[in-house]
């Protein structure tokens, strides 16, 4: 089996580097008598319907059977309170400098000590969904949050019969199964928004004071991510998918993006019928740097409600819904009121009925790479012809802040941030990224910008986006050249001018680039300093831009 549950007792010592003080406060709660072990959606979902406050819709799971439910199923909403996205502020990273790994490990033993007084549930499931990557996750969730311990049964894949044998038979990894505590009713003076704290070397974490079920689905993959990263694997916080043409000829490409960047819209685009469309995911896969095949670590997919309204067609696959408002119809039934209304960043577990052709691996190689950005300056499209450049830019990749987050009020929700491979959640040095998504391009995998956003004060229209995407695999694109090994398509309303005002402003947004990049010679004690390539390229870049 690929990660590893039971040890033999001559394992267990403290040269065992698969045990640490944390791991071992975290995984000890797991067999105290107040906990109770649920393994099915199944006895989930009765304790979720029975929660106080979840609120049962008159709306009908489809095809509930396919999910481990019962026929009859109804999709569940629940609410949380101030918090309604995640908090990355609370995020402590083991093995980060600065960071005691004492003091964590004394909060974590009084909050697992203060749990004595709750039930607790025990879920068991599982991140990676191929016989060649599997990690088995376990979760303590108490009594009252039982609709957190059912959209985490829903969002990873349960231990049905079929995905348990496929464990037993997956390739083994030297790796300790995950374990996450979790208490959201803990409260600290220090820490009032919550705290997350990770032991990634020992894929452990303890989730505290944190109700939002995003930080329970991200916590999870966040481990399932490094040990990726340390099997060989690009770790992948985005959407893939593979395109088959009527002469048989496939192109698979991955587009990566924080929440809000297009990147499940790019995903799940059906593209008029042109192409058999075949999805892994949406969010979260990773990409073999053996045989560049890709591998889905989720089955179902945890997506925004704000472009579904309540009469969308696409709610039919809906199992769950978090943060929405709820009223009656005109013949009394209850049903969810979407599009944000009642706050921002109202979520919905889908299942994966929702994308046709769905798969769970991807065995043709990887073709392109789409860094999805909102960069005003940039044109809708942009090749990268240098991998070291094309990861560099992949590192230093341009967003805007969304309602996913829960931002302190100190921070400007409409700055221009960089967020290195749209992937706030690791818990690796950034190097080992930069390196690994190099080794992409290097192998032959083409990479490109798409600016979702404005260019300068004009919107780029999500249909055109999706069109550019069918001309990169059509190859129906000239290209022109345009400085250093960039290049971009040539759209009307749409091309780079070449005036000093202009040339400035993206002169000024590489140069926020490269001062990021060499921020990262120092920030955290210097844990995501890029090789000295990385910089290197982009003053190259830089240079090559004649004003």
């Amino acid at each position: 089996m690929a990660t590893k549950e039971f040890f033999n007792i001559s394992e267990i010592s403290k040269t065992n580097p698969m045990l640490s003080r944390i791991r071992v406060t975290i995984e000890t709660a797991f067999y105290g008598n107040n906990v109770e072990i649920v393994t099915s959606p199944k006895e989930a979902y009765k304790l979720a319907k029975n929660s106080p406050g979840t609120i049962i819709t008159d709306w009908d799971v489809y095809k509930p059977e396919l999910q481990g439910l019962e026929k009859g199923t109804k999709v569940l909403l629940f609410n949380d309170g101030a918090v309604t996205g995640r908090y990355a502020a609370g995020r402590r990273i083991i093995g980060a400098p600065d960071i005691d790994e004492n003091k964590y490990a004394e909060i974590i033993r009084e909050a697992v000590y203060k749990s004595r007084y709750k039930k607790m549930f025990h879920a068991i499931s599982f991140t990676g969904l191929s016989r060649d990557f599997m990690v088995k996750n376990h979760i303590l969730i108490p009594e009252g949050h039982e609709n957190l311990l059912y959209n985490w049964l829903l969002n990873f894949q349960y231990p049905s019969q079929e995905y348990e044998k496929m464990y037993q038979e997956s390739i083994p990894m030297d790796e300790g199964d995950i374990y996450i505590f979790s208490d959201p009713d803990w409260h600290h003076p220090n820490y009032p928004l919550g705290l997350a704290i990770f032991d990634p070397e020992h894929n452990c974490a303890a989730i505290l004071g944190m109700r939002y079920f995003g930080e329970f689905k991200k916590g999870t993959l966040t481990l399932g991510w490094g040990i990726a990263n340390r099997n060989n694997y690009v770790s992948c916080h985005g959407g893939l998918k593979k395109f088959e043409k009527d002469n048989g000829n496939k192109f698979v490409a991955a587009f990566f993006g924080l929440s809000g960047s297009g990147k499940s819209t790019l995903t799940h685009a059906k593209h008029g019928g042109k192409y058999k469309i075949t999805v892994l995911h949406d969010d979260a896969f990773i990409i073999s740097l053996k045989d560049l095949s890709s591998i889905a670590l989720e089955p179902s997919y945890f997506d925004k409600t704000a472009d579904y309204p309540s009469n969308s067609l696409d709610n039919q696959y809906l199992l769950t819904i978090q943060n929405c408002g709820a009223t009656k119809d005109i013949n009394g039934k209850i049903i969810p009121i979407m599009e944000d209304i009642r706050n921002g960043n109202g979520r919905a577990i889908k299942s994966r009925l929702w994308s046709p052709n769905r798969v769970d691996k991807i065995e043709e190689p990887i073709n392109a790479v789409f860094w999805l950005m909102k960069d005003p300056v940039l044109p809708p499209i942009v090749k990268i012809d240098d991998p070291t450049l094309a990861s560099t830019l992949g590192a230093a990749l341009t967003t805007k802040r969304t309602s996913a987050e829960k931002l302190d009020s100190n921070v400007d929700p409409n700055a221009l941030v960089f967020e290195p491979y749209a992937n706030p959640f690791r818990t690796y040095p950034l190097k080992d990224d930069f390196v690994k998504f190099k080794s992409l391009f290097e192998k032959g995998v083409k990479c490109y910008i798409l600016n979702t956003g404005y260019f300068l004060n004009k919107k780029v229209p999500k249909d055109l986006t999706i069109s550019l995407v069918e001309k990169v695999i059509e190859n129906e694109i000239t290209w022109k050249p345009w400085f250093g090994c960039l290049s971009f398509a040539q759209i009307k309303g749409f091309e780079p001018e070449n005036n000093e005002n202009y040339l400035h402003l993206l002169k000024e947004s590489l140069q926020k680039r490269l001062k990021f990049i060499i921020l990262k010679k120092t920030e955290n004690g210097g844990r995501d300093r890029l090789p000295d390539e990385a910089e290197t390229s982009l003053e190259k870049l830089i240079e090559n831009l004649k004003i």
